[in-house]
């Protein structure tokens, strides 16, 4: 896949879990499709949303590449969740057999805690060094088990490197997100936004696209606006308004609610069971929450969109 394409809408996969924990591959394939239907331009598969620090790396290698073997748009991966890092290159090379489009890396993965900053490049040079040449390479500021953020100085690094075409952005400040977005014109690398908050702006500063979580929620509200902000600014702006509203919700009890929406809302997963959080710590009014902000998207769509 040619740089120039990462673009768009690119969801952040959840993992589905049968009741007993297993990987549900069944749901799995309904959901590739669901995304898909809803206007993914790609999707971000083994990312922190699918679980990958609960999964093991067979799990990991296995749920990409199903993944890839199902999905009729691109798939980018990241997967890797060890401290080592030689075990960190082995499981991005593994991603990468799996059929990864491009591999993703987590910035916390690069620097860990208590490293000093100055040790970024050089662990992420001599993991380049160990990674194909022909793959794609991308980084993401995952928020888990810490954020670290990327400095300007190290994101023209890898602008100017030439190997690197996606940015998941987690800073959440539209200010910082200017300053990128401007760091990287005319390169290769294409920022994404994660925040619900600052889209429309990162959008009209040149950002690429949306790569949240609540895009497991209401996908179809992020592919209007992303397909309609310049045609209808007005509309566009009442879009915003309302998700951000809704993206409060990712502060609930996240993935469980949106495995909740996925299965009892949508019909596309079997169960709202995860690995990382408790299925039953999704109260009745929580589970309310999650109805109520789905009626008010349907109004939304039906009332602005059209």
């Amino acid at each position: 896949m040619e740089k120039k394409n990462y673009q768009g809408l690119w969801p952040v996969m959840i993992t589905p879990f049968t009741a007993q924990g297993d990987i549900d591959y069944a749901s799995l394939e309904k959901l590739i499709t669901w995304y898909e239907q809803h206007g993914a331009t790609g999707l971000f598969a083994a990312c922190q949303s699918s679980e990958i620090f609960f999964l093991s790396l067979k799990e990991r290698k296995e749920l990409v590449s199903f993944v890839k073997q199902h999905a009729h748009v691109p798939v980018i991966a990241s997967g890797h969740v060890s401290e080592n890092v030689w075990d960190q290159i082995e499981e991005l090379t593994e991603m990468r057999r799996a059929g990864a489009d491009a591999l993703i890396m987590i910035t916390n993965r690069l620097c860990l805690p208590g490293q000093a900053g100055e040790s970024f490049i050089p662990r992420l040079k001599m993991m380049m060094e160990h990674l194909p040449a022909d793959v794609p390479l991308g980084f993401y500021e995952c928020p888990y088990p810490y954020k670290r953020l990327i400095t300007l100085d190290e994101l023209k690094w890898c602008a100017d490197s030439g190997r690197f075409a996606f940015m998941k952005d987690t800073c959440c400040d539209i200010d910082i997100i200017r300053d990128r977005v401007k760091a990287i014109e005319g390169s290769g690398l294409s920022l994404f936004n994660a925040n619900t908050t600052t889209f429309l702006d990162s959008l009209k500063a040149g950002g690429a696209g949306f790569s949240g979580v609540m895009m497991n929620f209401h996908m179809d509200l992020y592919s209007w606006l992303w397909q309609n902000w310049q045609k209808e600014p007005e509309k566009a702006q009442q879009v915003q308004d309302f998700l951000t509203v809704f993206s409060e919700i990712e502060r609930q009890y996240y993935p469980v609610n949106a495995k909740y929406h996925l299965q009892s809302i949508e019909g596309v997963l079997e169960s709202a069971h995860t690995r990382t959080k408790p299925e039953n710590g999704l109260t009745e009014t929580f589970r309310d929450e999650v109805r109520q902000m789905h009626r008010c998207a349907r109004f939304v769509y039906d009332t602005v969109c059209r």
